[in-house]
């Protein structure tokens, strides 16, 4: 199988397997994809979240999703058990699309790792 079919089946796996069990069955996109990664890696998942605090757990996703890519290491969990990371390497410059496509991988990469998918 071509590599942009693998991925793409397996990104259509990991958004069945979201959607199906945290909206009803209607397609999460990737920025929800990405925020419940951050849920998952806080952890402190039976709280309810101010807007800034969700812009954090996106980050906290997006550095946890490309730390295997090299882009970031993780550093510390602070005093309220925020993960933090430092940059390794700055991303490139990217198009829209070209980052869409390096998230999927990332992701598809995770629920890999965390035996979701196969």
């Amino acid at each position: 199988m071509a590599r942009d079919e693998q991925l793409k089946e397996r990104w259509n796996g990991v958004v069945s397997f979201l959607s199906e069990r945290f909206a009803d069955g209607d397609a999460l996109d990737l920025d929800a994809i990405i925020y419940l990664v951050g849920l998952q890696e806080l952890g402190q998942l039976h709280r309810k979240f101010k807007k800034d605090e969700k812009v954090n757990l996106m980050h906290i996703a997006i550095c946890r999703l490309l730390e295997p890519f090299g882009y970031y290491e993780f550093d510390y969990f602070d005093d309220e058990g925020w993960p933090h990371y430092k940059v390794l390497e700055q991303l490139p410059s990217l198009k829209a699309g070209e980052q869409s496509i390096l998230m999927k991988e990332a992701i598809v990469q995770y629920f890999l790792e965390k035996k979701v998918i196969s």
